[in-house]
């Protein structure tokens, strides 16, 4: 079991764009076998996506609503029907806003082997699916934040109030 270090808000990596994967090969194979080890290695953890743990490759991995898997260069097709429930993330660890998503989600792509896969997601699976995408495209869940709750996300992120790994005894 390789359970990677996540990558905290402030590393470069999570606001760069990952790069489509090309070759579907054993790099990859390893490479989703590690992100399923972070994900399953710590309780409460609901998806991982590669440049969490430093790796600029369009590939996440989810636990969510008793669904798992992997899913490789997604795109998404969402619902105008929004939920507004509590978000946090694995790179910002501690602080959770109420964040808008899209009710429900479906994620086309591809499996570790190529095959293509669609995965439909409602309620958490699919904030969860909205989430690791944006992971890819270089966004945090913070950056679809408005009005107040950006102010105070942006506010806690500045005076590093959340619960980073170098700050922990």
């Amino acid at each position: 079991m390789t359970m990677r270090p996540i990558r905290i808000i402030g590393d470069p990596v999570l606001r760069t764009p990952a790069e489509p994967v090309t070759s579907f090969d054993a790099e990859l194979r390893a490479l989703v076998t590690d992100l399923m080890d972070t994900l399953l290695g710590a309780p409460g953890r609901a998806g991982v996506a590669a440049p969490q743990i430093g790796v600029g490759a369009q590939v996440f991995v989810y636990d969510a609503d008793g669904h798992r898997g992997h899913m490789v260069n997604p795109t998404l097709e969402l619902s105008e029907e929004i939920q507004n429930d509590d978000e946090g993330c694995l790179s910002i660890p501690g602080l959770y806003f109420p964040t808008p998503r899209a009710l429900h989600a479906t994620a086309h792509g591809f499996d570790q082997h190529g095959e293509p896969l669609t995965i439909p997601g409602s309620g958490f699976l699919a904030r969860a699916l909205q989430h690791e995408t944006d992971h890819l495209a270089g966004r945090l869940y913070v950056d679809t934040l408005r009005g107040d709750a950006r102010r105070r996300a942006l506010r806690e992120i500045r005076a590093g109030r959340f619960d980073s790994p170098s700050r922990r005894g």
